[in-house]
């Protein structure tokens, strides 16, 4: 998503010095690391709906594994829904005065 200047390859503190900067600028009080927006970014999208692939990809992980460990539990149910979605193709309909707990 981010490239470095002249192509080459982010090494692991390059980006210090711009975030440091940068919430600087924007008087964030208290301040947020790199690390930080990493992990907002997870969370806001899972519970949005983004698919975990799609997060997982954006992060950089090679599967989802590391997503469903951390942030499972902000992510809607994907099977109960595509179990509903295609309830309708059996000939089942899902009738029930259960709501849930929010």
């Amino acid at each position: 998503m981010l490239h470095h200047h002249g192509g080459k390859p982010w090494q692991r503190t390059d980006q210090w010095w711009p975030m440091h900067h940068t919430v600087k600028r924007a008087k964030l009080d208290p301040p947020i690391s790199f690390h930080g927006l990493r992990h907002t970014y997870a969370s806001l999208a899972l519970m949005n709906g983004v698919p975990m692939q799609v997060v997982s990809e954006n992060l950089g992980h090679a599967d989802t594994r590391m997503v469903e460990k951390h942030y499972g539990h902000l992510a809607p149910s994907h099977k109960r829904d595509a179990i509903r979605a295609g309830a309708a193709r059996f000939g089942l309909v899902a009738t029930s005065n259960v709501r849930p707990l929010r």
